[in-house]
């Protein structure tokens, strides 16, 4: 497992600067007042407004910055030490106060953070793959909640995973949709942020979850769900023939019978 974690870690210390300064992210638009979190996820979160708000793998910080605009009083954490730099960095750019913490997600506990201590926890899209054990991540979430918290996603819908992401035409199966403990091994030229880069860290190590192990990890950890959506699109091409609408989400073309690409969970702890 060592192994792994590693591996990825140092894609996305590569990766981070890649990000930061290209297009897809499009920092200088955010830098001059734009939000990254989606109105969909704004709307189901709900007002944040001086609420404590914890933000699981983070990233470079951008949409953990985009809820302390918001309101939030805002703590981002991710594995990546170059990623927690650049947060660093982009909190101190655009004034907007923010904790960023370098820490294995799976090491949470061993941090300054206190138990009990934050009002909501969230996490996004593309984050879950890069996590071998649900059980644990659905304990960690409730030992940082508060009693009358909630824990937020908006990820990739388990369903879409399984198709191969590479076909040009068609929806083809390829990966399976049952959680295992053995990842899949990838190696990947670029990025979803950038085809084009150039990168030192091609391999990349993630897991598949089904979406009754994703839930029953939350149930388990003694939060009770409040709903999950389900939806026909997703926030990036995840594959080469998805449409991009005025709304700015990515949907099957009207060839296809519609799937769910994307799901929204709330989950709160009593």
């Amino acid at each position: 497992m060592k192994k792994f974690t590693e591996t990825n870690r140092k894609r996305w210390d590569e990766l981070a600067d890649i990000h930061y300064k290209g297009k897809f992210y499009n920092i200088e638009k955010f830098k001059e007042g734009g939000i990254s979190i989606s109105d969909l996820e704004i709307n189901e979160v709900g007002d944040v407004k001086r609420k404590k708000l914890l933000h699981l793998q983070c990233h470079f910080g951008k949409d953990t910055l985009s809820w302390a605009r918001l309101g939030a009083q805002v703590t981002g954490i991710d594995f990546s030490g170059r990623a927690i730099e650049l947060a660093k960095h982009l909190s101190k750019e655009t004034g907007l106060g923010a904790t960023f913490i370098h820490t294995d997600i799976y090491e949470l506990d061993k941090t300054s953070l206190q138990p009990n201590s934050f009002d909501i926890v969230f996490t996004s899209h593309g984050a879950i793959y890069w996590l071998p054990d649900l059980k644990r991540w659905g304990e960690l979430i409730s030992f940082f909640l508060k009693p009358g918290g909630f824990f937020y996603i908006a990820d990739s819908h388990p369903t879409g995973n399984i198709f191969d992401d590479e076909n040009k035409r068609d929806l083809i199966i390829r990966y399976p949709y049952f959680h295992q403990e053995k990842p899949l091994e990838f190696e990947e030229e670029g990025s979803y942020a950038d085809e084009e880069a150039e990168l030192q860290n091609k391999i990349e190590y993630g897991w598949v979850h089904d979406l009754s192990y994703i839930i029953n990890s939350l149930i388990n950890a003694g939060l009770r769900l409040e709903f999950i959506h389900e939806y026909p699109f997703v926030s990036w091409k995840m594959f080469p023939f998805l449409e991009e609408k005025e709304d700015g989400w990515w949907y099957l073309p009207e060839r296809f019978q519609k799937i769910p690409l994307m799901f929204t969970l709330k989950a709160r702890k009593d």
